[in-house]
């Protein structure tokens, strides 16, 4: 196969050490707290461990704290984004990953402090530096949020 669409490997699992070194994400907007089920060039699971702690429920909303979707959609491009970098090589640490389109994006379910969040990841193509992903969120076995997306690999 070209380098392009490398053999999928299982890896195994990313915890917070190797997924900070593979995006450069940090606090408070690092979203994954571990990776898991990788299989490379192919899928993914993400983990968020939701807590009340997080920055955002000071404002989203004070009396009945809810995950904004918008944040369950970054969770997912960040996991995604782990995948990629695992994908391409180690040389491809620390690259950024931008969203180009969020298409079909439902959320079914609130997500709450205490839920942990499983986020499901699908590559569907790649063409170039473009890739095109398919999303899950699930609570409980339950989807939460779904969405497809593409993004771009570039350099920082």
């Amino acid at each position: 196969m070209s380098e392009e669409n490398p053999t999928p490997t299982d890896i195994g699992v990313f915890d917070i050490a190797k997924i900070m070194h593979a995006i450069p994400h940090r606090y408070p907007f690092l979203l994954v707290d571990r990776v898991v089920d990788m299989v490379k060039n192919e899928s993914c699971t993400g983990i968020k461990n939701v807590t009340i702690n997080e920055n955002f429920f000071q404002g989203h909303f004070p009396t009945m704290p809810v995950m904004p979707g918008v944040l369950i959609i970054e969770c997912m491009a960040q996991t995604a984004a782990v995948l990629v970098v695992e994908t391409l090589g180690p040389d491809s640490a620390g690259k950024l990953v931008y969203f180009m389109t969020i298409d079909n994006a439902k959320f079914r379910k609130p997500v709450v402090p205490g839920d942990q969040m499983r986020v499901h990841i699908k590559k569907e193509r790649q063409r170039g530096n473009i890739w095109k992903f398919s999303a899950e969120a699930k609570v409980d076995g339950k989807v939460v949020a779904e969405a497809t997306y593409a993004a771009m690999i570039l350099d920082r």
